[in-house]
């Protein structure tokens, strides 16, 4: 590590990677610092919006980080981001002037398919033969563990060179099998979400989802990993109404107050007998807490107002409450995000038994409008005739609602309109209620 930073500094080095995480710590952020980057770069930016799937924590400190280099040239990069999570990006990034550059969304190469399951015996069958007949190479996504292991089980004994990879694994044997899939050495990579980051195979000619994913966001990320050389390629949801409950319940994760209430408490304590902020390190150790539940609860006592940042510790605000009020202001951020999550499964369900054309259904989540039907989904293929069009809204105006508070319009139809709202996540409304309220 020593000897990389040497070359860093003696400038033999041109590009140095690093993960939002470790850009938390003060003396690897004291190094970069030192050799004033000339350009800074943020991958799956989306990442920094609470509005993006993959929501990671670390993300939000990107810009102090920023900040604490000077502001360099700042490149944000992401390839699922509505008009909402590019605003926010742009504010969480600090970003100056910031152009923002957006070259469509659509995949037209991409067959787009949902096929509707009720017991689970069955869909799991389905799954299996669905990836056997389909052309070589392919992915398939399970939301379990389990479920990729005995998914990757069944299709060999098909005689189908098929794998499992998930964070279970080993990392040698999850780099074995990236490496096989990349070389064209297996027909099918059965995974969680853990596979995804690197790979840009080419020819993946199709991408299965065993379970609902947890928004379109990563949905359309995800089979964006087919087809990438041009040629056709499909992307099928196998959906049971259900599975829809396993994935409100991943987004329902809950606040520690004991755990809240605790750091509220050891930064006042450190701030009267110290006469300062707190290095995180320090927290962590007097809290007796993991990482991760530092630094999830610090953000959102940030969120809240309570915490703020300061040379890369952590201090009161002026006026921050007392610590049970404080952990109840950090409870509402989280409960916030909860509704959004919540909202955003629910927009899943929109997508798996909408009887319009998928691709409209998918574009207009992002904001993009696409005026007729795509004729390369399943409804389309059944009849689809769905446009866009007849609506007084247009995507992305700004409206404001009595009680859900200020929102963007991100998909329009003759009779009804969706809107993200920024309090409590995406509503679809009937004109009729619209326009008599």
């Amino acid at each position: 590590m020593d000897e990389g930073w040497e070359a860093v500094a003696a400038g033999d080095i041109e590009f140095v990677f690093l993960s939002p995480e470790q850009l938390a710590k003060p003396d690897v952020l004291e190094r970069l610092a030192a050799v004033r980057p000339s350009l800074f770069v943020v991958d799956e930016a989306h990442c920094v919006s609470s509005w993006g799937h993959d929501f990671r924590p670390d993300y939000l400190r990107l810009g102090d980080v920023i900040d604490r280099l000077g502001h360099p040239v700042t490149l944000a990069l992401t390839a699922t981001a509505s008009p909402p999570v590019r605003e926010e990006i742009v504010s969480r990034l600090h970003m100056r002037d910031a152009h923002q550059l957006v070259c469509g969304f659509d995949r037209p190469n991409i067959y787009l398919e949902v096929v509707p399951a009720r017991a689970a015996e069955r869909k799991a069958e389905a799954v299996v033969l669905q990836a056997a007949g389909e052309p070589k190479p392919g992915i398939i996504y399970a939301a379990t563990r389990k479920d990729a292991e005995e998914y990757a089980a069944a299709l060999t004994e098909l005689g189908l060179r098929a794998c499992c990879y998930h964070a279970g694994m080993r990392a040698g044997d999850r780099n074995d099998v990236h490496s096989m899939f990349l070389d064209d050495g297996l027909d099918v990579v059965v995974a969680t979400t853990a596979f995804g980051m690197g790979i840009d195979k080419p020819n993946v000619r199709f991408v299965l989802h065993a379970d609902v994913p947890e928004s379109l966001d990563a949905y359309y990320q995800e089979i964006g990993r087919a087809g990438r050389d041009g040629d056709a390629a499909s992307a099928v949801l196998f959906y049971r109404q259900e599975d829809l409950g396993l994935r409100k319940f991943f987004s329902s994760a809950g606040t520690d107050d004991v755990v809240l209430q605790r750091l509220v408490k050891l930064v006042s304590l450190h701030r009267d007998t110290h006469g300062g902020p707190i290095a995180p390190q320090e927290l962590r150790k007097a809290a007796r807490i993991s990482a991760a539940r530092l630094t999830a609860a610090v953000n959102l006592l940030e969120e809240a107002g309570v915490l703020v940042t300061e040379s890369g510790s952590l201090t009161l605000t002026a006026g921050a409450p007392d610590a049970p009020e404080a952990a109840r202001a950090a409870a509402r951020v989280a409960e916030a995000r909860q509704r959004v999550e919540t909202s955003r499964v629910e927009m899943v369900r929109g997508y798996a038994e909408t009887v319009g054309c998928r691709r409209q259904f998918l574009l207009a989540y992002f904001g993009e409008v696409m005026a007729q039907t795509c004729g390369n989904c399943d409804a389309c293929a059944a009849g689809a005739t769905e446009t866009l069009s007849g609506s007084a809204w247009q995507v992305n105006d700004r409206v404001e609602h009595d009680s859900w508070g200020p929102g963007v319009v991100m998909r329009c139809e003759p009779d009804r309109v969706t809107v993200l709202f920024e309090q409590v996540g995406y509503k679809t409304l009937k004109l009729d209620a619209v326009h008599a309220a």
